[in-house]
């Protein structure tokens, strides 16, 4: 358990923040199936990025690390056979991108998780798969993990796929693209949603050296045998972690800067300044950074399809506003981690603010809120958005203060340095 300290007083800090989770994640992938060796600089540390890491390294992928860069060996677009199953935790993001990396594996793999992966869907992206020639297939027979995948490469061909649940399972096809023999090409029949993550996916191609086409968010292709270059990367800031530190100024009415951003970040999360400027708080683009100096708060009305991260970061913020906000199209907050949703609205009932949810909406009655235990719901996300609204709810307490392991092992670190 952590007990938030309150800031008696508005501040003006600076603070950075670890690499991009969806950078880091896309770039192991990328020089993994790289012609060569490949430098990953200011790449994240985290649970989910070393679960990533450690899949790769079942499949043959040797990576050396030192203080603050991977080195990762290529295997030319084809990874060795596993050996044996491959444990993803509660890693949404790994479970979906290696789903179709399984399939350029020698031999059968079967890739599982935790209780919590177990029950967040993958038929979509498995369907893909099944579409290009792969046998891919959900173990329980319910669409979920753990799956299993007959590998050896994979020839490719035509996918018509839904991607309404997440962006990943697109991505995932989009990544092993270059390395299947005659190409791919991808007609998106519903969605995608969080679209942000797919430019993340092309542009961490596209630094590879890996050409691809694309109509918008409905169709893509990308040729075959074209192979990943190896070379020397760097991940940007985290734009997702960055925002709990610009609710923090929001709320406290602080003036706070995440070193290294930038407001022409190709991460989606960047846009929560925006919203909150909207609100009442003032952005600040310097040379070193962007900055949030808070304001008085008003209700928003807000769509958030592409931006599901910072939901819970936006509801505390909105917790503290004149009037009720309102977060749209966010229904797949509901297959995260936690069921986002259920769980943003019972932690802030504790604080004593009505919220509420129905299908795809997610409202909240800003107000007073008092300091309350708070329940993370094993989610890293719930835990560092609720330690933000401890700032001003004094005698708040995150009751699972280790769980931002999972996206951001040095948050309570940086968090920390919101007090000097």
């Amino acid at each position: 358990m952590r007990a938030i300290k309150t800031l008696s007083s508005p501040v003006n800090a600076q603070v950075s923040v670890p690499g991009s989770k969806s950078y880091t994640h896309r770039m192991l992938i990328a020089a993994a199936l790289s012609n060569g060796r490949c430098v990953i600089q200011n790449a994240l540390d985290s649970e989910d990025t070393r679960l990533t890491l450690q899949a790769l390294k079942q499949w043959g992928v040797r990576v050396e690390a030192s203080e603050h860069d991977l080195m990762v060996h290529g295997c030319g677009g084809r990874f060795a056979a596993a050996s044996g199953p491959i444990f993803l935790g509660n890693s949404g993001t790994s479970m979906r991108l290696l789903t179709a990396v399984a399939a350029l594996a020698e031999g059968r793999s079967v890739l599982t998780g935790t209780e919590r992966l177990q029950a967040r869907p993958i038929q979509d992206l498995l369907e893909g798969l099944n579409q290009l020639g792969v046998t891919a297939r959900s173990l329980p027979g319910n669409g979920c993990p753990p799956v299993e995948i007959d590998g050896g490469g994979v020839k490719g061909g035509r996918v018509v796929l839904n991607s309404t649940l997440s962006s990943q399972f697109l991505s995932a096809l989009l990544l092993i693209g270059p390395c299947t023999r005659d190409g791919i090409e991808i007609q998106v029949q519903q969605g995608p949603v969080s679209r942000p993550y797919i430019d993340i996916t092309f542009e961490t191609m596209s630094r590879f050296g890996v050409h691809a086409d694309r109509r918008a968010y409905e169709w893509f292709r990308v040729p075959g045998a074209q192979g990943y270059r190896s070379g020397q990367h760097r991940v940007e800031p985290d734009g997702s972690h960055a925002g709990y530190f610009w609710a923090a100024a929001a709320i406290t009415g602080s003036i706070v800067e995440v070193e290294g951003t930038r407001l022409d970040s190709r991460q989606g999360d960047i846009r929560l300044v925006e919203i909150l400027a909207r609100m009442g708080c003032t952005v600040i683009a310097g040379t070193s950074g962007v900055a949030v100096k808070g304001g008085e708060l008003s209700a928003v009305d807000v769509e958030m399809g592409d931006l599901p991260d910072v939901v819970p970061t936006l509801a505390a913020v909105a917790a503290f506003a004149r009037g009720r906000t309102i977060i749209r199209n966010v229904a797949h907050l509901k297959n995260k981690e936690s069921d986002r949703l259920a769980a943003v609205c019972a932690e802030l009932g504790k604080m004593g603010i009505e919220s509420g949810y129905d299908e795809d909406t997610l409202w909240v009655q800003g107000g007073r809120p008092m300091g309350a235990g708070i329940d993370c719901h094993n989610d890293h996300r719930i835990a560092m958005s609720f330690a933000i609204a401890g700032l001003k709810a004094a005698g708040t307490k995150i009751l699972d203060e280790a769980c931002v392991q999972k996206s951001f092992p040095t948050f309570w670190e940086v968090f920390e340095g919101l007090y000097r």
